[in-house]
């Protein structure tokens, strides 16, 4: 596993109101100024895997507001974790240079997602062997510098 892997973690929101409020906060409650929000959501995804790729810059936030999704992250060895999100005041983080996959949506999922970049097409790495190169080179020239 490498270092971007190590930072995934779950995250909890405060519910208010016996539990019919959630309020997420960038810089308070993601570690992050939140730059980007979209939402998956929609009868079409069920039985569909969205995502597939890895970001070079953008870190993220995901959380079921209604209904459940999975998410499986695959590191450069092929590793695998799988974290379900099925509560709307529960979230996982995930840091830039991870692979991630968005599956098993329910038909009343809503997939929120937030994120610390606003859209760049150019950041985006789609394919799982460009990925594994990247992460190897970058693996290799923080050993080598003693940073990332």
């Amino acid at each position: 596993m490498n270092e971007f892997y190590a930072g995934i973690k779950m995250l909890d929101f405060p519910e208010f109101n016996n539990g019919g409020f959630v309020e997420v906060e960038g810089l308070r409650d993601v570690p992050f100024e939140i730059k980007r929000i979209f939402y998956i959501f929609g009868e079409g995804n069920v039985g569909t895997v969205r995502g597939k790729h890895s970001n070079r810059k953008s870190e993220f936030v995901l959380f079921n507001v209604k209904g459940r999704s999975k998410v499986k992250t695959i590191d450069e060895n092929g590793e695998e974790a799988i974290y379900e999100l099925n509560k709307p005041n529960q979230a996982i983080y995930l840091p830039r240079m991870v692979w991630k996959e968005m599956y098993d949506f329910s038909r009343d999922s809503v997939l929120m997602v937030l994120t610390n970049e606003y859209y760049d097409s150019d950041e985006y790495i789609r394919n799982f062997d460009n990925f594994v190169d990247e992460i190897k080179n970058l693996t290799k020239n923080s050993t080598s510098s003693g940073t990332e």
